[in-house]
């Protein structure tokens, strides 16, 4: 079974390039948007297994992205894994605790890592 992921981060580079390529060619199913507003329009119409957001975006930031998410009585355990900013100053044990985020990491992650921990997840969420 094909996992489907969505990955949203306004630098096209960060989404298209390493995170979405990445996540395909392990064999996920992806989709991608630039704005938290539309990739909450994308989790409405087709809801994926796992998002992927940046904090900082435009319209809807990727705290308010996930707030949407955990509002929703049939999306709310989406597991998320938060982006960041090295410069960005955030708390990360509240931002698990106040808005269920499952993993925070900075903008210099690995790919490679993060589909690791994609699949951690995933296979944690399947098995509840």
């Amino acid at each position: 079974m094909n996992h489907h992921v969505l990955v949203c981060d306004d630098e096209p580079h960060i989404v298209l390039a390493a995170v979405s390529l990445k996540f395909s060619k392990a064999g996920f199913r992806v989709t991608s948007d630039n704005n938290g507003q539309a990739a909450w329009e994308s989790i409405l119409r087709d809801p994926p297994q796992l998002v992927i957001t940046d904090l900082q975006m435009p319209l809807l930031d990727g705290l308010g992205l996930i707030k949407n998410i955990r509002s929703h009585p049939d999306l709310k355990d989406i597991p998320v894994i938060l982006l960041t900013a090295k410069s960005y100053e955030l708390e990360e044990e509240e931002v698990r605790v106040e808005h269920g985020v499952q993993q925070v990491l900075c903008r210099l992650f690995s790919p490679r890592e993060l589909v690791s921990i994609a699949n951690s997840l995933l296979g944690a969420a399947v098995a509840q």
